[in-house]
């Protein structure tokens, strides 16, 4: 399959280079990018944990990873270079990710990774390196409007990765390439297997790559000592039902772990507050949000012709709402909307811009307003 890399120039006289984290959608775009007759150079950060992940499933820019993509650069006949980035990515996304949840707020540490070690430090490396482009894994498209590029949702749904990537800027779009934003991800594992690369059926990495047990507490805990502190659980009327374990165990919208029984209905985190390290619960009913006040907005658009919908959670569906460039408002409630998280404009499949949700109003709240 020849895969188009939208270069301005014909291939044979091009140079891509490709971050390559060592799975199966980065080394699939580097033989698609061998494919076209371009110079291709891999690239691979190395970004925490270099001895320990070794063997650790569910990771990636460590350890085995590091070695999977050099096979698969030796394999397509490609140079391959590893940075060691790890204090960088430490600061920037493992420390922020720590802070966040010490703050009570649900950190994306994908986002915050792409904001910072592979859209900036390694955009500026493919630059210096005289690269016509820098080609991704990453599951969107990069479609050519009449204003020039745009950022549009992939076309297999369920691998869609806009949400992750709203914050990137339009320098960064124009450099961009997403050759695996038209495919289904069994045709890329497909092509893989093909091309006989070893990481064809390799298992994909977690969501957040630098825990891939799931154990988010544990990891603020050993970056923050102090994130184990413990507090009340309380009713949103005050009333003292039991004590926790620290605030960065809870997150808006969870029920597991509240340890909380004796209860008339089912009881969910619908506030922290980080200042008193108190865990507020309350019904279902009480997770339900009218609107939302949005922070540090990046625009890839201009004005919306059709109809805007917003996306607050990554696996959730965009839904229809209206953003006056402060406040966003939901067409109807929606649930598990939470400060940290980011909300995501679209204009059909098209990326508009998004923003991190500084605070919300509860649908409750707005109607007795």
């Amino acid at each position: 399959m020849i895969a188009d890399f939208q270069l301005d120039r014909p291939a044979s006289e091009a140079r891509i280079v490709v971050a390559m984290s060592g799975g199966v959608d980065s080394s699939v775009v580097a033989a698609l990018a061998a494919k076209t007759g371009a110079e291709v150079i891999g690239v691979t950060l190395q970004l925490y944990d270099h001895g320990a992940a070794v063997n650790r499933p569910g990771s990636c820019c460590a350890g085995q990873d590091i070695a999977d993509a050099r096979a698969v650069a030796e394999k397509l006949g490609i140079a391959h270079y590893v940075f060691d980035y790890e204090s960088r990515f430490r600061e920037s996304v493992i420390d922020e990710f720590a802070d966040e949840y010490m703050r009570g707020r649900t950190p994306i540490p994908c986002v915050r990774c792409n904001q910072g070690v592979k859209f900036t430090d390694l955009f500026k490396m493919a630059k210096d390196l005289g690269a016509d482009c820098l080609a991704t894994g990453h599951y969107v498209r990069r479609v050519i409007g009449e204003q020039g590029a745009e950022l549009h949702r992939a076309f297999d749904p369920a691998r869609d990765q806009s949400y992750f990537l709203f914050a990137t800027t339009q320098e960064q779009l124009d450099y961009l390439r997403f050759p695996l934003g038209g495919m289904p991800k069994a045709e890329v594992r497909e092509i893989a297997k093909e091309l006989g690369l070893a990481v064809a059926l390799k298992p994909d990495s977690q969501d957040i790559c630098f825990v891939p047990d799931g154990d988010y507490a544990k990891i603020v805990k050993k970056v923050r000592p102090d994130a184990g502190e413990g507090g009340e659980i309380v009713t949103r009327t005050g009333d003292v039902l039991g004590e926790h374990g620290g605030i960065v165990n809870f997150t808006v919208g969870q029920r597991r772990g509240l340890e909380i029984g004796g209860q008339p209905e089912p009881l969910y985190v619908v506030g922290i507050e980080p200042e008193t390290k108190r865990v507020i619960v309350g019904p279902k009913s009480a997770l339900a949000v009218a609107s939302a006040r949005i922070e540090d907005v990046n625009w890839l658009g201009e004005g919306f012709d059709g109809e805007m919908t917003a996306k607050v959670r990554s696996m959730a569906k965009p839904v229809p709402a209206n953003f006056d460039g402060d406040t966003l408002d939901f067409a109807t409630p929606e649930f598990g909307v939470a400060p940290g998280q980011a909300a995501v404009f679209y204009e059909g499949d098209r990326v508009m811009g998004g923003g991190w949700i500084a605070e919300t109003v509860a649908a409750e709240e707005a109607l007795a307003a």
